[in-house]
């Protein structure tokens, strides 16, 4: 198995002196990313129920990152043990998505609260209602959380809306815009430089360090935006 390309079988490799890496593929895919999670499960279980010394597995696109404790688990050991754990979650049937965790995200689309909305609205054919209402007919998943604390990586985007960043990034986007850029979807939970497209804004706090977890989407999860009266 550690010997297999990335795009085909998955692959597990050494990274660092304290965690091995376990590649799935090579793109974003929604499919692609349950696996992840099923292996993340799977590590988590064996830690808990076996008293395997694995750390908390870190789930990426298409990898999972998972630490170990090199005091009481040498690297051939917990590379042969995590094999074994991969084919276990592979040969487990996909879950099917819990409508009741699906997460509703209320937007103002277009005006001040999405100042990109006219020009995404021009580079893709569709008038400002047409883009508001793609963006809002799907659900997406959160691949990942990255960039800033409790920023949420969305996908996948319809692919009409898909373009790429814009030329000159923001060094300031308003906490709470939703952004579009490549087939993703975020919201920034803070102010911080940018370059997405900005196409709205919600009032929807992401990102509490007081509250357990604080930010307020996970990977895994599923969201779905509602267009809000601008």
């Amino acid at each position: 198995m550690s010997q297999a390309h990335p795009g085909s079988q998955p692959v597990v490799v050494p990274f660092g002196d304290q965690a091995l890496l376990c590649v799935l593929g090579d793109s974003i895919d929604e499919d692609l990313n349950r696996r992840v999670h099923r292996l993340a499960a799977a590590v988590g279980t064996d830690r808990e129920r076996e008293g395997v010394p694995w750390g908390a597995p870190v789930p990426g696109y298409a990898s999972l990152l998972v630490p170990y404790d090199v005091g009481r688990l040498s690297l051939a050991s917990a590379t042969r043990r995590l094999e074994r754990l991969v084919g276990r979650a592979e040969d487990e049937p996909a879950e099917e998505p819990d409508a009741s965790a699906l997460i509703e995200i209320p937007v103002r689309y277009g005006g001040e609260s999405g100042p990109d909305l006219a020009d995404v609205a021009r580079r893709t054919g569709l008038d400002e209602d047409g883009v508001a209402q793609l963006h809002a007919s799907i659900t997406y998943r959160v691949f990942i959380l990255g960039f800033v604390p409790g920023f949420a990586y969305l996908g996948r985007l319809p692919a009409q809306l898909e373009l790429p960043r814009r030329d000159e990034p923001r060094p300031r986007v308003p906490a709470g815009s939703v952004a579009i850029a490549g087939r993703q979807t975020a919201v920034y939970p803070a102010a911080t430089p940018g370059g997405w497209h900005l196409i709205g804004r919600t009032e929807v706090s992401l990102w509490d360090p007081d509250a357990t977890p604080p930010s307020r989407l996970q990977p895994g999860q599923s969201v779905r935006f509602v267009a809000s009266p601008r």
